[in-house]
């Protein structure tokens, strides 16, 4: 059981099940029994460079996903990218984008990359960006707080059946309609799977709004924590306080670097390290 301890795992298997191909990959699984599959990274990021190298499935209904890029159903010459602001979900054509002449992303690697910017947000696809989003352009009706990602956010990757009865129709279209279960990869292999080279997290320099002591970090810096809003935006700091809840209440979420490096910290999350 992970109790908010990021030194011990860099992830954990929210749902589902993973194993180690023989060739030291990940693989995500999506059967129908277990639901698919999600990994979360235990830190969490406040602006920095992500990368994923990985391979989709190809089936109809099964979605793939590395938040917030998403590869749903048969599509493999094509990625999704979305965003999201203080999780409320938007599927909207202001939200999502659809990127295409990708190689057969089941049979290739790709590489997919968001870089996190305080004031913007750019998908690229094996080094090529697709798509930038700038904090000025979504400033809300009113004129009283930009709907841009802000907060904290944990890493993670997925694999989900969207084609499924019981799922809304417009997301079983979406997705390319029903999962067929006789599908000869699902036949063959006895799932369906998105497999992970690799993930990479570059985390940015920590800004003076969120270092406390005027502008130094406090000791032991370990979680990131809340004060109060601006407008509808949490105010996002540094602090000291523990994550580990061990029976008690959870107070910070993990700082996404080695602690006591400010800044400009490649991390590299490896594919070992978890918590099943």
């Amino acid at each position: 059981m992970y109790e908010g301890n990021a030194t011990t795992h860099d992830w954990v298997v929210d749902s589902g099940k993973v194993f180690l191909s023989n060739k030291n990959e990940l693989v995500l699984t999506l059967t129908k029994d277990n639901n698919g599959t999600r990994i979360s990274s235990t830190r969490y990021v406040h602006y920095g460079t992500i990368t994923a190298t990985l391979k989709t499935a190809r089936s109809a209904g099964v979605v793939n996903a590395f938040i917030t890029m998403s590869w749903p159903g048969a599509q493999t010459s094509q990625a999704q990218s979305n965003y999201f602001f203080l999780g409320q979900v938007d599927y909207s054509d202001s939200h999502g984008a659809t990127h295409d002449g990708l190689s057969d992303t089941y049979a290739n690697y790709h590489d997919y990359t968001i870089d996190w910017t305080p004031d913007t947000l750019t998908w690229s696809i094996d080094g090529n960006p697709v798509r930038t989003l700038k904090k000025e352009d979504t400033l809300s009706k009113d004129g009283s707080y930009y709907a841009y990602p802000s907060t904290p956010s944990r890493v993670q990757l997925s694999i989900w059946p969207a084609g499924i009865p019981g799922a809304p129709q417009g997301t079983v279209d979406w997705a390319g309609g029903m999962i067929d279960w006789n599908d000869p990869d699902y036949v063959a292999q006895g799932q369906f799977s998105t497999i992970v080279k690799s993930v990479t997290i570059k985390c940015a320099k920590e800004t003076s709004t969120t270092i406390a002591n005027n502008g130094t970090l406090p000791a032991n810096p370990r979680s990131y924590v809340y004060t109060k809003n601006d407008t509808v935006t949490p105010r996002v700091m540094i602090s000291n306080e523990s994550t580990n809840v061990n029976g008690a209440p959870l107070h910070g979420v993990a700082v996404g670097r080695t602690v006591g490096v400010v800044g400009g910290m490649a991390v590299l999350l490896g594919l070992g390290g978890f918590l099943i």
